[in-house]
């Protein structure tokens, strides 16, 4: 039996030299640590001098790079969504929804569903003849040509989305109703604003434009309450229905899920308005238009923006979104979401405003 166990000895230690091909991936290694160094650089981060949170950041931005390269990887035309390195780059998905979102939208919308200002919109149109709107509108509608769209502005990790799209959509109804743009204070609105908003730590546009109408508050000019990005004692005093500055009189929460054909007439014929989306998929997004990967389930939102025109001429007809990253991120501050099938969940709680 001895011979065995020679030759079984024998025929393993061959196997070991034997060379057996084994597909692996590419080493992005050095490449990766060469980006990474110049990514910490352009970005100034905070962590260069922390050689334990360096490498997990390390860690996490080759995560984003590798999904960077897949979502680039499924792009279907030159004017497709393409990805590449962001602020948001060196973090989790857990710790950018945490950050730069507000994972609690979709609770806080709920309770307006059934409110006196919340209409489906399939009844609505039959009062507005939005169909016959929706069949005129224009090809293309870009409000910023008309000089009523102020800056892109950066809350940075206040998370006041609600706030800075709210306030967004008055300053350009005030632009069109009166024929010049001012700024208006988001701080105010984030120290100030009741009714379940809670400042930098989350509130939605709805509940924003319905305490602004219910107080018959008025919106400060921005110089007269800087932005502090982090919520502070209001400093309004007296009885703020005297306070000057610019009041709404009335406001719609709208969902247009499979008719996003008035979103554009209203877009079109009334101007910007304010929407909840879903960007989580937002977080390494350089340019171009979003037409897949954007989960558009009401359970979904995560974020506001204001929605400033549209496309329908363009080879992929788009929504064109002002966000509120600071003017960096993505295209000049800007991102492209394709027309009609609920992407992001752009149709989902959709505000207009009317002014004094």
């Amino acid at each position: 039996m001895e011979w065995k166990t020679v030759a079984v000895t024998i025929l393993v230690v061959s196997l070991c030299f034997l060379a057996i091909p084994i597909r692996v991936g590419p080493d992005h290694s050095s490449e990766d640590i060469k980006l990474f160094e110049s990514y910490v650089a352009r970005y100034n981060k905070s962590y260069r001098g922390d050689p334990t949170e360096y490498s997990e950041r390390f860690e996490r931005f080759q995560r984003s790079l590798r999904h960077i390269e897949k979502m680039n990887g499924l792009r279907s035309t030159q004017e497709s969504a393409y990805y590449g390195l962001t602020q948001f780059s060196d973090m989790s998905e857990d710790e950018f929804v945490q950050r730069a979102l507000r994972p609690d939208l979709p609770e806080r919308g709920r309770k307006h569903v059934g409110a006196s200002y919340h209409c489906e919109h399939r009844k609505r149109k039959e009062m507005n003849h939005l169909e016959k709107r929706a069949a005129g509108v224009l090809p293309k509608v870009d409000w910023r040509e008309k000089g009523i769209i102020s800056p892109v502005k950066s809350q940075g990790s206040c998370g006041a989305c609600w706030a800075f799209s709210t306030v967004e959509v008055v300053e350009s109804m005030y632009a069109i109703k009166n024929g010049s743009l001012h700024l208006l204070s988001v701080q105010e609105m984030i120290d100030c604003a009741k009714n379940s908003n809670l400042g930098c730590e989350g509130g939605d546009i709805c509940s924003l434009l319905a305490w602004l109408k219910a107080t018959k508050s008025a919106i400060l000019p921005e110089k007269s309450y800087p932005l502090t990005r982090k919520t502070d004692a209001c400093k309004l005093k007296g009885t703020v229905a005297k306070t000057p500055g610019v009041r709404i009189t009335d406001f719609t929460c709208d969902s247009f899920v499979d008719v996003e054909d008035e979103l554009l007439a209203t877009l079109a014929t009334h101007g910007p308005v304010a929407a909840a989306v879903n960007a989580l998929s937002w977080q390494n997004y350089l340019g171009g238009i979003i037409q897949y990967h954007c989960d558009g389930a009401f359970t979904s939102l995560n974020h506001a923006v204001q929605i400033v025109g549209y496309d329908k001429s363009d080879t992929i007809p788009h929504y064109i979104i002002k966000n509120s990253w600071g003017p960096t991120f993505g295209d000049k501050g800007y991102i492209y979401i394709a027309i009609g099938n609920n992407l992001c969940g752009i149709a989902n709680q959709v505000s207009a405003v009317d002014i004094i």
